[in-house]
């Protein structure tokens, strides 16, 4: 395919950091750090069984994280693609990951610089093994300034900015071509891995979540946990033409949150893991430094919304590394109307119009 007139990603960043004339070029190198374990880790989820890395279970150890999940093997090479690739180049003060209990430190032999990264390295993974869509998200924050000015480790603390703070954000996603997505606070850009050049070019120069959908995504096996706002949203996307919408819905579910995230940003739609019940010591089932702020910056970027459903995602301020949280993202009118449906629960019954019924899955 024809490369003429396409921007590689250094360009691109070489053209955003034009508007910043006293720019170091320390954020640039951080970014084009990020692509190359993008691509790396692009290249062993594409060899599949080949690889050795998944498949049969002689081929895969497993153990379980922090979030007591099973960590695969796939899991553990991703995140160290990432800690490879990004701890050498002097432009980090430290990084935290969902497969590392701990903030990571910069090694003391290698210098330190002014930038946190947190990253998700391998979203999806458990439908790997199936040849689903996975990914990688990861979100860029301003170290404290007194990290900068001291040199000292980094502590969770350094890493609890609200996602407003974020400098940039993106994903990889690696499905039928690999795709780079990314805002640096100045709209979205999507860029194509070229296999013969290896080099992410811009594909998808500005993004844009349109405001109205007909397609919804959410995990219907929880619906008996989830609260009355969500319920009642369902219930009426699913009574079609003849329900108060007045339009038909479609349901989707990958269970891969960056093909989801993509879908939306593609086309528009909503997706939906809300807090609910499941778990009453849990606000949500996302992470999020490292899945919802992210993903909540590039929706907001493209001009879509994300939200916990009762405020805008990117205005939480963090407690913990692993907080966890629901999520709202997608375009703009279903998800304001989702939070609106938050704050007026008495207006609907959750008998009122049930999703599943003893007869069916689905009401007759």
């Amino acid at each position: 395919m024809p490369t003429r007139r396409r921007f590689t990603l250094t360009q691109y960043l070489i053209e955003q950091r034009r508007r910043f004339p006293t720019a170091s070029g320390d954020f640039n190198a951080l970014v084009l750090d990020v692509a190359l374990a993008c691509k790396a880790i692009a290249r062993t989820v594409a060899f599949g069984d080949l690889g050795g890395m998944i498949g049969s279970p002689e081929a895969v150890t497993t153990t379980v994280n922090v979030q007591g999940e099973e960590q695969k093997r796939l899991d553990v090479i991703s995140n160290d693609y990432f800690m490879q690739m990004t701890e050498w180049g002097g432009h980090l003060a430290g990084m935290a990951s969902e497969e590392m209990d701990h903030p990571y430190q910069i090694p003391a032999s290698i210098p330190r610089g002014k930038y946190l990264l947190v990253f998700d390295p391998l979203d999806g993974s458990s439908n790997i093994d199936v040849n689903v869509t996975v990914g990688s998200i990861f979100s860029i924050l301003r170290a404290p300034q007194d990290v900068i000015d001291s040199g000292r480790d980094v502590v969770e603390a350094d890493f609890l900015q609200p996602g407003t703070q974020q400098m940039a954000a993106g994903y990889a996603l690696y499905g039928p071509t690999t795709m780079l997505v990314l805002t640096v606070g100045q709209g979205v850009a999507g860029f194509t891995l070229d296999p013969n050049l290896g080099q992410f070019m811009l594909t998808h120069p500005n993004l844009r979540v349109p405001e109205d959908t007909q397609e919804f995504a959410i995990n219907a096996s929880n619906s008996r946990f989830w609260e009355a706002p969500i319920k009642r949203y369902v219930d009426e996307c699913l009574a079609g033409k003849t329900g108060p919408r007045g339009k038909d819905f479609n349901m989707r579910w990958i269970a891969s949150m960056v093909a989801e995230a993509h879908r939306i940003l593609m086309r528009g739609g909503v997706f939906m893991y809300p807090r609910d019940t499941k778990d009453l010591s849990k606000n949500g089932r996302l992470r999020l430094l490292y899945e919802a702020n992210p993903v909540g910056m590039i929706l907001e970027q493209a001009g879509g919304r994300a939200s916990t459903g009762r405020e805008p995602m990117l205005n939480v301020k963090p407690t913990s590394l692993h907080q966890r949280i629901g999520l709202v993202f997608g375009s703009k009118n279903e998800v304001e109307r989702i939070e609106r449906y938050h704050r007026e629960p008495s207006a609907y019954k959750d008998d009122a119009n049930p999703l599943f019924v003893e007869r069916s899955l689905f009401r007759d």
